[in-house]
């Protein structure tokens, strides 16, 4: 339980309202906290803040800056056969997971977030003869069932492939953006069978002229129209030769849930979730960047050159968004957590991931990034896992500390202070994490 009260008016509700008053009043000129200040911090807190000399102006406590803190706790949602998750929207279904429910190597079907464009489809009748097309820009259309696909025609892989919304980490930019305010919770890493797509590609004969793919899927559009697809994304054909881009038939060595695409999806691992099709009809293959729902404009993409937060935009100078930037995870400590008096060390433990890259280091810290303690950092039992990180640190005395982490992917690109290339909808964001811990 967060260990935050509501006082009359909080310094989260203060920030919002005016943050330059807010930080003349709270560090005045020398932007240094310091005397009253520091104690009022602490009283607001409701404990003393050992490193507090080393919080930086303008930053508001992570403890303050929840929305459990102001007695706004988040809205959690129970689906049947689910763990307990964030509510992100109720039309389309979307919900988060707690990022103390991302502790497992791989992660159940009863943790694993749900990300919707549409309705959920009527699950089929006999899902061995749901059938899928492959066809466009190919020199023999390939159409199967899932029968089929699992009939040892092509051969069955399984891997364990971390899928991740690209709006994951939404919520930390600023100003606000639009779509659901995810935390750091929109992200999975299940073991996943099924058949390469660059085997099927390579079955039909790929044209020369083929260079993207379109993905279809069954789920309605919100308004029932049938010719409305709910999302149709697609990418380029290097991805899809990828040896790790599955069409898969099974997660966790079961049948594909419903809510995840059963009995059919694509699973594009690293890059946005949304090109990972769930409840999958058809592939098609193009020679032109694919222009169906979710394609183009601002959708799923970022700008090139920075443009001012907050601004309007077309798209206009945008990319795809494609392999998905350096993140972590902290799954043994929830931000709130209250601690014994005398606690003088903190086990941490998490998981990191980098898109098409690997993690090279995670490290730590508990005095507001002044030092940093570098993690274990275990290697991903295959290519597109996710990393186990570990570690110890200690602590000086009782008081307010909070936990940092960030982790480093093998380019040497690091997780940034703040979520850095603003766009209007607010995909990208990889902001070094902050958890709350109140010994005593």
């Amino acid at each position: 339980m967060p260990f935050i009260g509501r006082p009359e008016r909080s310094l989260r509700e203060l920030y919002q309202d005016d943050p330059e008053r807010s930080d003349a009043l709270l560090w005045g000129r020398r932007g240094a906290l310091k005397g009253a200040a520091l104690a009022s911090l602490g009283a607001a807190l409701g404990a003393a803040i050992p490193f507090g000399r080393h919080l930086p102006a303008g930053l508001l406590p992570a403890a303050l800056a929840q929305p459990a803190a102001v007695g706004d706790a988040p809205r959690m949602v129970k689906l049947e056969g689910k763990a307990p998750l964030i509510l992100q929207g109720e039309r389309p279904l979307n919900a988060e997971t707690p990022e103390t429910l991302l502790d497992d190597d791989v992660t159940p079907a009863e943790r694993m977030f749900v990300r919707n464009n549409g309705q959920v489809p009527e699950a089929p009748a006999d899902p061995q003869r749901w059938r899928f097309r492959l066809d466009g820009e190919v020199n023999t259309p390939l159409e199967l069932t899932v029968g089929e696909l699992g009939s040892g025609r092509f051969p069955l892989v399984t891997r364990r492939l971390q899928l991740e919304c690209g709006g994951n980490g939404r919520s930390f930019f600023s100003p606000e953006t639009r779509g659901n305010q995810w935390g750091n919770g929109a992200v999975s890493c299940a073991e996943w069978t099924g058949v390469r797509l660059r085997d099927l590609l390579q079955a039909a004969g790929v044209k020369e002229s083929g260079k993207f793919t379109g993905h279809f899927g069954a789920d309605p559009h919100l308004s029932g129209d049938p010719e409305r697809q709910a999302i149709s994304r697609g990418m380029r054909l290097e991805k899809a030769l990828d040896e790790d881009t599955l069409v898969a038939i099974r997660m966790n060595g079961q049948p594909i849930p419903l809510i995840h695409g059963a009995p059919l999806r694509l699973v594009t691992p690293g890059w946005p979730g949304s090109l990972s099709q769930k409840w999958l009809t058809r592939v098609l293959v193009r020679d032109r960047p694919h222009d169906g729902q979710g394609m183009g404009g601002t959708s799923y993409r970022v700008p090139v050159a920075p443009i001012v937060p907050g601004s309007r935009n077309d798209g206009s100078g945008f990319r795809d968004l494609e392999s998905m930037p350096v993140r972590s995870v902290l799954t043994n400590l929830a931000n709130g957590t209250r601690l014994p008096a005398g606690t003088r060390g903190l086990d941490l433990r998490g998981q990191a991931w980098a898109g098409d890259r690997t993690v090279r280091a995670v490290h730590a810290s508990v005095d507001f990034g002044t030092t940093w303690q570098e993690m274990r950092t275990d290697g991903p039992p295959n290519r597109h896992a996710w990393q186990r990180w570990s570690g110890r640190v200690s602590l000086p005395s009782d008081g307010y500390f909070e936990v940092w982490y960030r982790a480093t992917d093998s380019d040497g690109m690091m997780q940034p202070h703040v979520a850095a290339n603003w766009n209007p909808q607010g995909y990208g964001s990889n902001a070094i994490s902050r958890a709350a811990i109140l010994v005593g």
